[in-house]
């Protein structure tokens, strides 16, 4: 039966519910999603394919010597389209799916399903599991068929092909066509799928398995790697699982907001916009006089005029209109307005209208259309940007709470360091350090406390961070976090707190600690960055930021796009890589991304002529010109 059949890991949805990352990629129990999926698809199949649409270079690095198939149709067409690809490969008479982020199902799924379609003369056989309702736990169990774990006969790709024509894409649409055959197993959870980055914690925590064995020769490890390090991603979730925004917040006058995060939901007490208006220059009238299709075009009686503030009180009788202004309230009796450009004719009062010129209902703003009376106007965790304080004072409210700043201390570390203005001896050099963590931390909104330069020494850095403590909510340290004999700040954290991490997956910024230091009376989150300028500003960015913003109560994600870049980039697997590039614009209009040079970890000025961060992913390899790649834009950031 095995040579019969070829496995497809469906990997090729938006992963919308995992901020657009792709969730086969999601780290899992020291591998990923997909590779724990192919781990347990390879010994049930022939051989195996990975459909995805994103990201292909690192799906590669997984799938090794298999193939990784893009749909055939564009944007995001659903588990049908990357079924349909799949039959177009398959190169057995059968074809066993299963989806990226089910890393659990049954070992037997492929034999099971293959006898239940035998014996049933089928097209496709298709797992199902009892399910109960966790609102209404009396309640008899249900079936729940799970269309994304089925094996199908390869000779159906024409009927999906022309299934897919109609502009169908529901699985269970296209499955009304096929003779199935359901096949009913014990344990549901073994189906379960996981769609939200809480979940994929959730599964992380619970018992542990193995990591899969690799399908393939295992991917060339960087010359520097080390299998203790952490993934970033990892390193994220640990921050993010601990970290809770502040309690404490205090109410502002609406000028003094900006930059703010808005500690309760805005309610609005009005409609917005109040009253039914005009959403053109034009002519208002009743839709029911309007000419019908194929009819003479009908003249109207412009019986008055309606101003924004001075609204027209008069009701209009047949075909007569009202001529109005962008704003203005809609006259009583009339539902839409004529733009006046649209107008077959204006002679005096007489205004004649074209059958179809416009339908009736047209440019009308009705009353609640953008915020109904009661609804929420802005939701608590907002950073209240210019336009937000624009909707705000529309709504007539004059103050907002918002949580309290965020206060970080912040300091460099080590005896070669010297302040602007100090001499500078033979082996030592301005520390640029504090300059650049200052301006971060100014763009986000905190109250920065500048502790300076603390020397390499135990007890000058001991009282720095119990200084520290006291007085911020968290602390930034630059240097000291490295393997070298004089960085004691892991010695000093292991007096005053715990460390969560030490040593990433990451180029720059391979060392960083994370913790807490914790006084006798005050505590303060502790991120301890690398010594090297760049590594300070992308160690900063990837986890410091992110981390202060949820501290704040804010959004803390990290928005990405994709370009495509004009030269080839070398990258090994085994480590996450940022590389500074520039995003221009192509001929085609399309982004397009360069690196700016030399890419050391000290050469702060690929920081000051970039205007982006190039992301290559922990198990993406080389980057061939033309390809897509991640970039992490600084404009909002920097």
């Amino acid at each position: 039966m095995k040579s019969k059949v070829t496995g497809l890991v469906l990997a090729g949805g938006r992963g919308t519910r995992m901020g657009r990352v792709d969730k086969g990629l999601q780290p899992f129990r020291g591998s990923t999603l997909v590779a724990h999926v192919l781990a347990r698809l390879s010994p049930q199949v022939a051989s195996v394919a990975i459909n995805a649409n994103r990201n292909l270079p690192q799906y590669q690095v997984v799938a090794g010597a298999s193939p990784v198939l893009p749909d055939f149709l564009e944007g995001f067409a659903g588990p049908l389209a990357g079924l349909q690809i799949g039959l177009q490969f398959c190169p057995t008479e059968l074809l066993l799916t299963a989806p990226c982020d089910s890393p659990l199902f049954p070992l037997d799924m492929a034999e099971r399903l293959h006898a239940a379609m035998a014996v049933q003369d089928a097209d496709l056989a298709m797992a199902v599991t009892m399910e109960r309702d966790p609102e209404q736990p009396d309640a008899a169990p249900y079936r729940q068929p799970h269309p994304v774990f089925s094996l199908i006969k390869a000779s159906v790709l024409p009927q999906l092909d022309a299934y897919l024509e109609t502009g169908g894409r529901r699985m269970e649409g296209f499955f009304k066509s096929l003779r199935v055959a359901e096949v009913l197993f014990d344990d549901s959870a073994a189906f379960g799928n996981i769609n939200t980055l809480e979940d994929l914690h959730r599964a992380e925590r619970a018992t542990p398995a193995p990591a899969p064995a690799p399908t393939s020769a295992p991917a060339a490890r960087s010359a520097d790697s080390d299998p203790a390090a952490l993934p970033v991603d990892e390193a994220q979730r640990l921050i993010c699982d601990r970290i809770t925004a502040v309690e404490a917040t205090e109410t502002l006058p609406l000028l003094n907001a900006l930059d703010r995060v808005l500690a309760a939901d805005i309610i609005s007490p009005i409609n917005v916009p109040a009253y039914d208006n005009s959403a053109m220059d034009g002519y208002a009238l009743r839709g029911a006089d309007l000419p019908v299709d194929g009819a003479a075009p009908v003249t109207f009686k412009n019986i008055g005029i309606a101003y924004a503030g001075h609204p027209f009180t008069q009701a209009p009788q047949a075909n007569e209109c009202i001529r109005i202004m962008t704003g203005a309230t809609i006259p009583p009796d009339c539902d839409s307005v004529l733009p006046q450009e649209l107008a077959a004719a204006i002679d005096g009062d007489q205004v004649t209208i074209a059958a179809n010129a416009i339908r009736a209902g047209a440019n009308l703003r009705r009353a609640g259309e953008d915020l109904p009376q009661g609804g929420i106007a802005i939701a608590a965790g907002k950073l209240l940007r210019p336009a937000d304080l624009g909707l705000i004072a529309s709504l007539g409210i004059p103050s907002v709470t918002v949580r309290r700043k965020l206060r970080v201390a912040f300091f460099s570390t080590g005896d070669e360091l010297r302040s602007i203005g100090e001499q500078l001896e033979a082996g030592c050099v301005y520390d640029s350090n504090r300059y650049t963590l200052f301006g971060m931390l100014q763009r986000l909104g905190c109250d920065v406390i500048d502790m300076g330069v603390v020397r390499d020494d135990p007890q000058a850095l001991e009282a720095a961070l119990r200084q520290a403590a006291k007085t911020a909510d968290a602390i930034i340290t630059s240097g000291g976090v490295s393997e070298g004999a004089a960085d004691y700040t892991r010695d000093i954290m292991a007096l005053l707190g715990d460390v969560a991490f030490w040593k990433l997956a990451m180029r720059p910024g391979r060392p960083l600690a994370f913790g807490k230091v914790q006084t006798e009376q005050d505590s303060a989150w502790l991120f301890g960055l690398p010594g090297n300028p760049v590594a300070v500003m992308v160690s900063f960015y990837l986890f410091a930021r992110p981390a202060l913003l949820r501290m704040m109560g804010a959004d803390s994600k990290l928005q990405t796009m994709q370009a495509r870049a004009t030269e080839t980039i070398r990258k090994r697997p085994g480590r996450t890589e940022y590389q500074r590039g520039i995003v221009s614009n192509a001929a085609d209009g399309a982004p397009q991304v360069r690196l700016t040079g030399a890419q050391g970890s000290g050469i702060l000025s690929s920081m000051t002529e970039a205007n982006c961060i190039v992301v290559l992913h922990h198990a993406q390899a080389n980057v061939a010109a033309g390809q897509l790649v991640d970039v992490l834009l600084f404009d909002g950031l920097t």
